[in-house]
């Protein structure tokens, strides 16, 4: 008979990615993994899809486990990182890298785009391995668009960042809804990291810091799939009724709303499952 654990509604299934070895976690990578695995036999183990690292630390990890590697270096540094998983023969779930010419952002992304393909190619990356392309925290202009279309017509997914260890690097509640405006708009499935500990938005009391909710950017995706405007979006994102949150998850169909909104990476696991509980959207299981 299976021990493994029954996997949770598709709303919450997959959800978050285990980033805890990244700020403001920065667990020692074999303390993170010693987690990662241990969680494997626990009812909420489905909550937590691929361990992410960097490219940096596969060299460091024995196979076992589903990876998302964070290219640290710009689009040649894809094949390299590959090879490598492939030499220890890692499962790679998933690849993410951040633009970084901010002066031509739809040529970079035209770039990651030719290396993706050509990794594709070699055989170094399978065809169904997702790939996460990191848009600057701007608000939508000309390249940002732009760079948005090639990411769209190369049938690859975007990636949001959502906070930070500095203040400035939470966004305002209008600069995500339009960053998920233009994913819907492009038919583009997109994941966010960091500052998503939590399910509500909230003032961290450590620092002060406005934290986005997760469930707040998953209902604001849904509303505007379903032709929400901006300042409704808006207002979703900043709510923090805990209560009237839950509610409204209960009237809308958050596994459709995951269809776009796929995950977002977390150094914590057990806030966001906690919260989950709490709002009584997840019921702990024997």
């Amino acid at each position: 008979m299976s021990t493994s654990p029954a996997s949770l509604p598709p709303a919450w299934s997959g959800l978050l990615d285990d980033a805890a070895i990244f700020p403001p976690g920065n667990a020692r990578l074999a303390d993170a993994v010693e987690s990662y695995a241990a969680r494997s036999s626990e009812w909420y183990a489905d909550l937590v899809g691929s361990f992410v690292c960097k490219d940096t630390d596969i060299g460091s990890l024995d196979a076992g486990m589903p990876l998302s590697i964070v290219v640290t270096g710009g689009a040649g540094a894809i094949a390299g990182a590959l090879k490598l998983a492939g030499r220890r023969d890692h499962h790679v779930a998933g690849l993410e890298i951040a633009l970084r010419d901010l002066d031509d952002l739809a040529g970079n992304a035209r770039r990651v785009v030719a290396a993706v393909d050509a990794a594709r190619s070699d055989g170094l990356l399978d065809d169904d391995t997702e790939v996460f392309v990191e848009l600057p925290q701007t608000v939508p202009g000309a390249g940002w668009l732009g760079a948005a279309d090639e990411v769209a017509a190369a049938e690859l997914r975007l990636k949001f960042r959502t906070g930070g260890v500095d203040a400035n690097l939470f966004p305002a509640a209008g600069q995500i809804a339009s960053w998920i405006d233009a994913a819907l708009d492009r038919e583009t499935p997109f994941k966010c990291t960091a500052g998503l500990h939590n399910a509500v938005r909230h003032r961290d009391d450590a620092t002060g810091f406005e934290h986005h909710g997760f469930l707040n950017v998953l209902l604001a995706t849904g509303a505007l799939f379903d032709g929400a405007t901006a300042d409704d979006a808006v207002a979703l994102l900043e709510s923090r009724e805990g209560p009237a949150l839950a509610d409204r998850s209960s009237e809308t169909d958050l596994a459709g709303a995951r269809r776009w909104f796929t995950s977002f990476g977390s150094c914590s696991v057990r806030e966001p499952l906690d919260d989950l509980l709490t709002l009584g959207l997840l019921k702990e299981r024997p």
